[in-house]
């Protein structure tokens, strides 16, 4: 089970339990740059393709030739690639909130999917990003997460619908 960003393998805690009591192997591991895990040097460390290797040779360090692959938001984008440059690991494949590549690459021609898709962008740029997300205390990330959690998005929608209109910030 591969998370998406900017969260950590803790973001399946719920699921781990009952898929394992369904008899299922369950790995849901660190992504490799995320939380407290190593942090390879340079940007090429985090291309597809060593991505796609470290899962390979997860699935193949469990003493697995193939697995059930679950990903979620760019943990589904690098799914994705995995069962594309590695099929012979991959039985089956369940994405979460990630387009299949080749949809997502039509979907960037279109202003109203680029402008949902801008932080794909600004995390490419050098330097910048970390300067924003380390700035007042993390605050960029203190709000990136409450606006992406069920409880805002219940909340809002809660208001909204007492309302008949959308809240301009959840209520709190």
């Amino acid at each position: 089970m591969l998370h998406g960003f900017p969260e950590f393998w803790y973001g399946w805690r719920q699921q781990i339990q009952p898929l394992a009591a369904a008899g299922f192997r369950v790995v849901a591991p660190g992504m490799r740059g995320y939380n407290l895990l190593s942090k390879p040097d340079g940007a090429a460390a985090y291309d597809i393709g060593p991505l796609t290797d470290d899962i390979r040779g997860l699935i193949q360090e469990r003493g697995a030739q193939s697995a059930l692959l679950v990903g979620h938001d760019w943990g589904g984008s690098v799914a994705w690639a995995t069962a594309m440059n590695h099929p012979e690991v991959v039985d089956r494949l369940a994405i979460l909130n990630a387009a299949h590549p080749r949809k997502l690459s039509q979907g960037l021609h279109h202003p109203g999917q680029l402008r949902r898709s801008w932080y794909f962008f600004f995390f490419d740029l050098p330097e910048l990003p970390e300067a924003v997300v380390h700035a007042g205390h993390w605050r960029f990330f203190r709000h990136f997460l409450r606006d992406a959690s069920p409880v805002t998005r219940r909340r809002r929608s809660s208001a909204t619908s007492r309302r008949g209109r959308s809240p301009a910030r959840p209520p709190r």
